[in-house]
């Protein structure tokens, strides 16, 4: 295996193709990557960048990844120019003047180079798909009405590709198969070039590579599936995703949406020997821990996907012993398995790993903040949340909110009262909706009336819309019904009522949260304020009765008016996909 710290022209040209193979050394340096080797990746691509297009797009992933921990511009630009080079390296039709000749001369006559040159092309149309999905990406933080028309368009363009070949693979993995089978059976060179030759016919890309395609070994195959596997999987997992009332409009523009099909596709990445497959991992995980138990896929509760993440972590252990990535990961299972000892020395550990990942710090400090919550502990929380106020360039406003519930459940009412006027000062994005959330809440918590209570309240609040009260203990369940029990504001009453609602149902005192959804369905005094609380209580009302035979026919007829007779009110979307989820988690059941 190369030295990473070899210059790219320590040596002539015509030995480097023979010496390295651009595969393994690209998969080597994803895994240095995930080990907390950052500088070590960079420096590996980028000595090897002109050696082929994989080692091209590897360099420019990685200054893609840099672009996105940092939001910098001049590094956002960078990672604009490398994909663009990479992208115009594979359009081109072969490596050089040198290699056009020979190409043209021994085509049909050395299948060993017969091989290289059809991987070489499929491999490139790949690339080509992965780039302009990370163009697509750099567009879209522009958050530009053009940028978003372009980055659409780029995407379906990307999409064409990994669907065609991703279609051409799979076909000619199929002719690959049946070749070795019909050998098997009887191995007639007559039978055997018949059949070759009707396969090549079926399903090669191009009546040009008709003969060169069916030289690909069933090794060369699998590695390209699995490239294509990862871009594939991953746009049906997240078209999947898109609230229902867009994904009609999404399908229409010819972008498909099948979760299975995404995690399949994904999975056959992940255990794929090409250099994406630690990213599917990565991927697999990141769905497995926090998208599925946010949005409630499939109607599932927060321990779906426990086992599945448990046993790729297992698997992956001893690759990525000190990936700081893999250490986070680790955190998530266990805090949704309610862990928050072990997840919070997860995530400190996963914090040091990183100590030259600044993003990767970030998330790792989001999650401290977050456990500590959960555990009630407000001045940890307040800790980890403030230095993402001062340090972080993703959402300033949503963290400043954060830092002031949490100083002012300390009972530092001064304190938070300065934070939540920052909040407003720091809102930047009006079209996002947590920083809208935000701003409207500390608008609120501003006034003379704040007490301790009130934050508390706003903390309990922000654990049940990210879903995250299912992963608190009784005893912190408990305590958290007696300060809402005790709180006396006439505005918060149907907030109050929900959350009770809410925590009587994870202690399952399904009679109490019966109740309690009905009261804060009817609220009509804090409506404007509170404007998600009827809907949302609505939604859990239908959940609750949906588990029953007896009451699922009124459930699902709540699940219904709470999409359908309410609109403009805070994490609309979100309600919609979990509304989504449950009722086609039932449909198969109520079939005979």
């Amino acid at each position: 295996m190369a030295d990473p710290t070899e210059p790219a022209r320590g040596g002539s040209e015509e030995e480097k193709p023979e010496s390295i193979n651009d595969a393994e050394l690209a998969l080597k340096g994803i895994n240095m990557l995930l080990n907390n080797g950052f500088k070590e990746s960079d420096e590996l691509f980028r000595a090897y960048r002109n050696h082929s297009p994989l080692m091209s797009f590897g360099a420019s992933f990685v200054s893609f990844l840099n672009a996105m921990m940092t939001f910098e511009e001049e590094k956002m630009q960078l990672a604009f120019e490398d994909l663009k080079a990479t992208e115009k390296l594979c359009e081109r039709e072969n490596t050089g003047v040198i290699e056009t000749i020979k190409n043209k001369i021994k085509r049909s006559m050395d299948s060993q180079r017969s091989e290289v040159a059809a991987v070489d092309r499929l491999q490139r149309q790949i690339i080509i798909a992965d780039c302009q999905v990370y163009l697509a990406v750099l567009s879209f933080i522009k958050q530009e009405l053009s940028a978003y028309i372009k980055g659409g368009w780029i995407l379906r363009k990307a999409w064409k590709m990994y669907n065609k070949c991703y279609s051409d693979i799979t076909h000619l993995q199929e002719g690959s198969r049946r070749r070795a089978s019909e050998q098997q059976v009887t191995p007639s060179p007559s039978l055997s070039s018949s059949s070759s030759s009707d396969r090549a016919r079926s399903s090669s890309p191009g009546p040009s590579l008709s003969h060169r395609l069916d030289t690909i070994s069933p090794e060369a195959l699998d590695r390209l599936k699995g490239s294509v596997s990862f871009g594939y999987g991953l746009f049906h997992l997240c078209i999947s995703m898109v609230p229902p009332h867009l994904l009609k409009i999404v399908n229409l523009l010819g972008f498909p949406g099948d979760r299975l099909q995404g995690l399949s596709a994904l999975t056959y990445a992940s255990e794929s020997k090409d250099m994406k497959a630690p990213l599917a991992t990565l991927a697999l995980l990141w769905y497995h821990t926090v998208v599925q138990p946010f949005f409630a896929l499939d109607g599932t509760d927060t321990q779906a996907g426990l086992l599945e993440a448990k046993s790729i972590l297992q698997q992956r252990e001893a690759i990525y012993p000190n990936s700081s990535l893999f250490r986070f990961f680790k955190g998530r299972v266990q805090r949704l398995e309610c862990q928050i000892s072990s997840a919070l020395t997860s995530f400190s550990d996963a914090l040091d790993l990183a100590s030259d990942q600044r993003e990767i710090q970030h998330v790792c400090l989001y999650e401290i903040g977050w456990c500590s919550m959960i555990e009630l502990n407000y001045r940890e929380a307040y800790k980890a949340f403030e230095r993402l106020k001062t340090e972080s360039r993703w959402s300033q406003c949503y963290y400043a909110y954060l830092t002031g519930v949490c100083q002012g459940a300390t009972g530092d009412l001064e304190g938070a009262v300065t934070v939540f006027k920052d909040v407003q000062r720091l809102f930047k994005r009006k079209n996002n909706q947590i920083e809208l959330f935000s701003m409207k809440r500390a608008e609120k918590l501003r006034s003379p009336s704040l007490s301790k209570e009130l934050c508390i309240l706003a903390v309990i609040e922000i654990l049940y819309l990210w879903k995250a009260l299912s992963n608190c203990s009784t005893a912190k369940l408990q305590t958290m019904t007696q300060v809402l029990q005790s709180l006396e504001d006439a505005s918060s009453a149907g907030l109050k009522n929900l959350l009770l609602g809410a925590i009587s149902k994870c202690l399952h005192n399904t009679k109490d949260a019966i109740q309690y959804f009905h009261l804060a369905a009817r609220d009509e005094v804090g409506r404007l304020s509170n404007s998600y609380v009827q809907p949302y209580s609505c939604y859990e009302l239908g959940c609750v009765l949906l588990n029953a035979p007896e009451s699922a026919a009124k459930g699902r007829m709540l699940m219904l008016q709470a999409k359908e007779d309410y609109g403009g009110y805070d994490f609309e979307n979100r309600l919609h996909v979990r509304i989504h989820s449950a009722l086609a988690s039932v449909r198969p059941a109520a079939q005979p």
